[in-house]
């Protein structure tokens, strides 16, 4: 029986945040939108993420003008966003009803694949962002909700714990699963053992995300099909390798005139790749891309950490004079996470427990000085560790502070409508409000360019408290 693997594509979002920092603009994607829209995939990733976040801060857009265009100039596929769960695309937990209105205005605006997940995998901060896709629709027409369990290594993250979590997104009312593997941590044989574990746990479609940090992420991509995946990530090849995901043209290569042939046209893959070569060099001369980026590093897989973790780490030391002992930390990180609960080392947790683990080292003392962050995640500010926290520890690091041991949410009173009012001088419609409520002084600076624009005024230049405006 035939067992069609199908494509995501994620040039237009994973690809360029994990090679360039999410800096390519929506001019550069313009041209070669209505050829990625022939393709067939099963969907592009072409939102949320660090992309909203660019978008304001660095690139002068308007985040939800871009999904609009996507959207208009790719008519017949599906567009995928990455969420956060109670986070959003901020840096905070906020307030269920500011999730719910994110949501909708999200799918309102041209999404149909929402993954969500938490760092944590904390099923509590997933609920209301599954809740809320599931109620959203546009046109009549609902999204697929797919819920993403973070990947990591260590002693308490078993098959076993991973098969028990896809339980939990099942019940929570996923329509697929991911397997998101951020740091290249997979291997290709515990590919194998974990999809087909979780295939034969949940009778959901699995989509098997990894990155080619440490060089394995096509040969985990075939042997999760293999076992049972049903959809796969992958980037157009300039875009591909180095801490970017496998190629798209050499995975569809790889599988066709097997019994999981994607059906995808190589030639016309062929002639996207030609658009994004040029691309690729413009990035690579602007300094954009840092070719050390493409490169495969397997130290991940060595030192049991993520890639941008090592290099944090090591940058920390440099900057104390004391490189000589990163042995010495990465020696300390596991004992860390150990005492803060297990969190996956993926972000924030990883650069909390590895800054946490520097100090330890630094002082001579563990725990002698310790970080607002991992006292938060002690205290519980981030949601449910994956093991609990010794009541002892806890209280040697938060002190008389009070333990939250529910959905750190369910402390936050609605607050839709106090941002609204907030930011009522600036917003013209309701996506400006969210742009606030997550990007605050960021979103005010780029709506302010905006209305300069709009107006001709120079706001460089002008004085605002006396009404002075230039043009």
């Amino acid at each position: 029986m035939s067992k069609k693997v199908r494509v995501t594509e994620t040039v237009l979002r994973d690809a360029h945040q994990s090679l360039l920092a999410t800096r390519m603009t929506i001019d550069d994607m313009l041209p070669i939108l209505g050829k990625l829209n022939e393709v067939g995939f099963n969907s592009i990733e072409c939102w949320g993420g660090a992309t909203f976040d660019a978008c304001l801060r660095f690139l002068n857009e308007d985040p939800w003008e871009r999904l609009r265009t996507l959207r208009r100039e790719m008519p017949d596929t599906r567009l995928q966003m990455l969420f956060r769960g109670q986070n959003m695309l901020g840096y905070r937990h906020y307030a269920d009803d500011v999730l719910e209105e994110f949501v909708q205005k999200s799918v309102e605006n041209g999404i149909d694949v929402i993954r969500i997940f938490d760092a944590l995998n904390d099923i509590r901060n997933l609920q209301t962002a599954i809740n809320a896709a599931k109620k959203a629709s546009r046109d009549g027409k609902k999204p697929e909700v797919q819920v993403a369990m973070s990947f990591t290594t260590g002693e308490v993250f078993t098959t076993e714990y991973y098969v028990e979590y896809a339980k939990r997104i099942a019940k929570a009312g996923a329509d697929s699963i991911c397997i998101k593997d951020m740091a290249a941590l997979l291997t290709p044989y515990k590919t194998a053992e974990l999809v087909k574990a979780i295939k034969d746990a949940v009778d959901l479609p699995v989509n098997l995300h990894t990155h080619y940090t440490s060089g394995l992420a096509s040969m985990c991509l075939i042997k999760g099909v293999e076992a049972g995946a049903d959809i796969i990530d992958t980037s157009m090849s300039p875009l591909a390798l180095g801490t970017s995901h496998a190629p798209t043209e050499s995975m569809v290569a790889a599988f066709q005139g097997t019994e999981y042939d994607t059906g995808l046209d190589l030639v016309l893959l062929n002639e996207i790749r030609g658009y994004f070569m040029e691309l690729r060099k413009k990035y690579i001369e602007s300094g954009l891309i840092d070719q050390k980026m493409l490169a495969a590093d397997a130290g991940a897989l060595i030192y049991q950490v993520p890639g941008g973790m090592l290099s944090n780490l090591l940058s920390q030391l440099k900057q104390a004079g004391k490189e000589d002992l990163l042995n010495d930390v990465l020696a300390e990180v596991p004992r860390v996470r150990a005492d803060a609960g297990f969190p996956p080392l993926v972000t924030p947790s990883s650069q909390i427990v590895g800054t946490q683990a520097v100090f330890n080292v630094l002082t001579g003392e563990r725990y002698k000085t310790v970080t607002k962050e991992f006292k938060g995640i002690v205290r519980g500010e981030y949601g449910q560790t994956p093991v609990p926290i010794d009541p002892e520890f806890r209280k040697k690091i938060i002190g008389d502070a009070e333990p939250i041991d529910c959905r750190p949410a369910d402390l936050l009173e609605p607050e839709l409508e106090k941002l609204r009012k907030e930011c009522a001088e600036w917003a013209e419609s309701e996506e400006d409000v969210l742009s606030y409520a997550q990007f605050g002084q960021v979103a005010v600076k780029f709506f302010e360019k905006r209305r300069d624009a709009k107006f001709g005024l120079d706001g460089k230049h002008g004085d605002a408290a006396n009404g002075v405006h230039p043009v």
